[in-house]
């Protein structure tokens, strides 16, 4: 599954320009959002607002802060306005695209991202999710390059390497997809995520005998991950190991996996 990456959450410099009390409740507020405290930080948000009703960058963050606790369209209309307000502010206009994406608005994630990155070039961040939405469009050469920029822009984010990896399993690049998800297990040992995204990819190149390793170690790390247990289960049922295969898929069943019951059916009568 694409991962979509931390929601934007710089925390600007705050503008001189700013009665005293309105920046004072939105440094107070930044502090709440910085200890995910998002309800209180709402509360010093809007405190800033009534002290000044212009003030873009407080409208950003409760938008953000709204984000966070999964108030899309609450989001949406804080970020419109923080736009409205200054229409070339870029970290709004990205994050205003992210919630758009999730609204499945892709078109006008989209145009959001490409705003954003055309008025801040180097938001290694807003390339990265603007592959996403790419993606979702179908347009796979896209999104790559655009994966490929962010990785270039910050080569130390695994989330970046994980995606594109998915990307390239989308694109038949099997090899391509392994090297990147090898890529975040060696500098990130405990990503269960990894490791059956890998042990994914070593399926899709019918080495079931090298994926057994990998969701072993993802179920390690992740014994609920009820996906990988089924998917171990299919690996195993290549390596003709039926039984096991059978305890892979009850216990995926347990967990909430449906896809277990037609295989349960076909392979442990």
């Amino acid at each position: 599954m694409l991962m979509k990456l931390l929601f934007l959450f710089i925390f600007l410099a705050t503008s001189f320009s700013y009665a005293q009390t309105s920046a004072e409740y939105m440094n107070k507020g930044n502090l709440k959002s910085d200890a995910e405290d998002f309800k209180g930080a709402i509360l010093d948000y809007n405190k800033a607002i009534t002290a000044d009703p212009k003030n873009s960058e407080a409208y950003f963050y409760r938008g953000t802060a709204k984000y966070y606790l999964e108030d899309n369209n609450g989001a949406k209309i804080d970020y419109d306005k923080a736009i409205s307000l200054n229409p070339n502010f870029a970290e709004a206009l990205c994050n205003r695209g992210l919630v758009k994406w999730d609204l499945e608005d892709l078109q006008g994630a989209l145009a959001d991202l490409n705003k954003s990155i055309q008025l801040e070039p180097t938001n290694d961040f807003a390339y990265c999710n603007r592959g996403g939405v790419k993606g979702e469009l179908n347009d796979l050469q896209g999104a790559l390059t655009d994966y490929n920029k962010a990785i270039e822009l910050a080569p130390t984010e695994m989330d970046y390497f994980n995606n594109r990896g998915l990307l390239k399993v989308d694109l038949k690049d099997f090899k391509g997809a392994i090297d990147d998800f090898t890529k975040v297990i060696t500098t990130d040992p405990a990503n269960a995520v990894a490791y059956a995204n890998r042990a994914n990819a070593k399926t899709d190149l019918s080495d079931y005998q090298g994926a057994l390793p990998d969701y072993n170690k993802a179920i390690e790390l992740d014994p609920t991950d009820a996906g990988a247990i089924f998917n171990r289960g299919l690996a195993k049922v290549e390596l003709k190991q039926i039984p096991a295969a059978c305890i892979d898929f009850k216990k995926a069943l347990e967990l909430g996996e449906t896809a277990a019951t037609e295989a349960i059916e076909m392979y442990c009568k």
